[in-house]
């Protein structure tokens, strides 16, 4: 199941990336960086917003209706999102004091309110692992950020323009799943029990908040420190290692955490443990080879990628972000489910909030004697220091296995990976579109050998039984 659950989640996801690149390539060359630096603080502000307004009702949603023992909560989970969408005129505030300009602002605060119906229906659906449903909304949002995007620039090639048509995409894509999701809802509205969940949510819903805000703030320093058209090219690179690096991460994690649950509460601690073994070893076989590779590859894939006023920042910071994502995955996708299954919900707040701290205090002091570049490291100190911390707190909460042989399997094939990608680089000297086209193969096939040979993931069983599954399969054709 987890390996099901995890595919269809990656196909989703790796075509949300797909378009998710192109927005990049095409973006960066319509717009100015000044306009895109105002898409992306606006963008920016309305993840966060969306965040602090929606969170406190995805706690129960992981908590009870992914249990699937016939649990309904859809019915409390309505009137609450109602409750959330009043909010929305304080995020049109904050956006203000964020710096951007009245039009953007509330265009900034429409986009925090349509991610927040759209997410709050795919929790419903991954709690229930409807993955395929879960994939087809991704796919539509996607397709939609970009078609909207592009069209809406006939209206202007301004970072409003890119704002509305987000938010659009959004609501439209929240349609698909609608049925799915809420079908058959029976609206209860309860005041203690909003109550309650609010409370319960309060810890959570601050410390998501607060890691929105932490993997964020750089942009809106640099904003506030250089101005709009620095932001704009830093989060051009930025975003764009991340987009690639962490949704493979994120799609594994959509099936780890409702599993954990699930086994946790029917199986027991033994049980879970096994699970979670199996699921640090096919998180880190995922991250630890793409993270590496995508630092090694920096500087040709932001000269294919990237319009030309965003190719230098890009190549400066890509490298750096690329090693942080590695611990910003092992913290929040993997470490992060001991405070689920413990419910220490406190400790949520604790690890992002320090973290957070951290962050701003390195950034800022970085930033003023580095320029943006600063940035880059700043969110590498603090996410060295989030995974100290997550580490550290599981040990009270539950404390989270290391299968210190399996992770020192996927180490060695990385780091061999790496010599050969490098060494070919070295050595070939050739134009960047033919580098990659060359490289990303010899990287990808060296680590694929390396991981059979090693049995990485239990490749080798996974790959027979795949197999299998196909003969059978043509067999009854």
């Amino acid at each position: 199941m987890l390996l099901g659950q995890t595919a269809i989640n990656f196909a989703a996801n790796i075509v949300s990336a797909a378009f998710g690149l192109l927005n990049v390539i095409i973006f960066t060359r319509l717009f100015a960086p000044a306009e895109f630096g105002t898409y992306v603080l606006g963008a920016g502000f309305a993840a966060i917003a969306s965040t602090f307004m929606t969170t406190w009702l995805r706690l129960p949603i992981m908590r009870k209706h992914a249990r699937d023992d016939g649990t309904d909560i859809r019915g409390i989970i309505v009137p609450g999102l109602l409750l959330s969408s009043l909010l929305v005129p304080i995020a049109y505030v904050g956006t203000l004091l964020a710096g951007l300009a009245s039009g953007p602002a509330f265009a900034a605060a429409g986009l925090a309110l349509a991610i927040g119906i759209f997410e709050t229906g795919q929790e419903l659906l991954r709690a229930r692992l409807q993955a395929f449903t879960v994939m087809k909304a991704t796919i539509v949002r996607a397709v939609l950020i970009t078609v909207l995007g592009v069209a809406f620039t006939i209206l202007g090639r301004t970072g409003l323009v890119l704002l509305v048509s987000s938010a659009l995409a959004y609501l439209l894509a929240a349609l698909i799943s609608t049925r799915i999701a809420w079908a058959g809802t029976k609206i209860c509205y309860d005041r203690e029990q909003l109550l309650g969940l609010a409370k319960a949510g309060i810890p959570l819903t601050l410390s998501l908040t607060l890691l929105a805000f932490s993997s964020l703030i750089d942009r809106f320093i640099i904003a506030h420190l250089i101005g709009s058209a620095e932001a704009g090219e830093f989060t051009a690179g930025a975003d764009l290692v991340r987009q690639a690096l962490i949704i493979p991460a994120v799609s594994a994690a959509a099936a780890f955490f409702p599993l954990s649950v699930q086994i946790y509460a029917n199986q027991g601690h033994s049980a879970v443990r096994i699970h979670l073994e199996e699921c640090l070893e096919f998180l880190f076989a995922i991250i630890l080879p793409a993270c590496v590779g995508f630092a090694i590859m920096s500087t040709p894939i932001a000269n294919v990628v990237l319009g030309a006023d965003f190719r230098s920042m890009a190549i400066a910071v890509m490298p750096i972000v690329s090693v942080a994502v590695i611990f910003q995955i092992l913290s929040y996708q993997y470490l992060h489910i001991s405070f689920l299954l413990s419910e220490r919900n406190s400790f949520y707040l604790l690890n992002t909030g320090s973290a957070l701290i951290v962050n701003v205090i390195v950034s800022y002091l970085l930033i003023q004697r580095m320029g943006a570049v600063g940035a880059a490291w700043g969110r590498l100190a603090a996410e060295i220091f989030s995974f100290c911390t997550a580490l550290l707190l599981s040990r009270w909460a539950f404390p989270m296995p290391v299968p210190f042989g399996r992770v020192t399997r996927v180490l060695i094939a990385t780091i061999v990976m790496a010599i050969v990608v490098r060494s070919l680089a070295l050595a070939l000297h050739l134009p960047d579109k033919d580098a990659l086209a060359v490289l990303l193969p010899c990287g990808i096939g060296s680590y694929l050998a390396l991981g059979w040979f090693l049995d990485i993931a239990k490749s080798r069983h996974r790959v027979r039984r795949g197999l299998m599954v196909m003969r059978n399969a043509l067999a009854r054709g």
